[in-house]
């Protein structure tokens, strides 16, 4: 199922994984983390994982960079980056959250990169 969201979208791959696409030119918002943890919160009952696919260009607010993936149930972030600056925008987040040990891994998308990260994801939730 694809669920829009006021960011993007959310598309449940299987029962405890989602990915989210995010779109084009958005800036996250902490009201925009409040919105997807809410939507985690309505469709995941038990421990999951999301596939962040960052496809688009967008950026994070610094509230947003320090309360995402916070979600009680949350247990592993798969990153699958297109270019440079995704990569490295990823790894300043994944650096200001380090005290949070957070179960985050990154992806190229190049070279099955996404598919990577579903078999890395359902590997985390066993």
């Amino acid at each position: 199922m694809k669920y829009r969201l006021s960011f993007g979208n959310i598309k449940i791959i299987n029962g405890n994984i989602a990915e989210i696409t995010i779109n084009k030119d958005i800036e996250m918002s902490l009201e925009m983390v409040e919105e997807c943890e809410q939507f985690f919160t309505d469709h995941f009952v038990d421990w999951f994982g999301i596939i962040v696919n960052k496809i688009n260009s967008y950026e994070y607010s610094y509230e947003a960079k320090l309360t995402i993936g916070t979600h009680e149930k949350l247990k592993a972030i798969a990153v699958v980056n297109y270019n440079d600056y995704g990569i490295t925008q990823s790894k300043r987040i994944i650096k200001l959250r380090v005290m949070d040990n957070l179960n985050v891994k990154k992806f190229s998308g190049l070279n099955l990169g996404w598919q990577h990260a579903l078999e890395w994801l359902t590997q985390e939730l066993l």
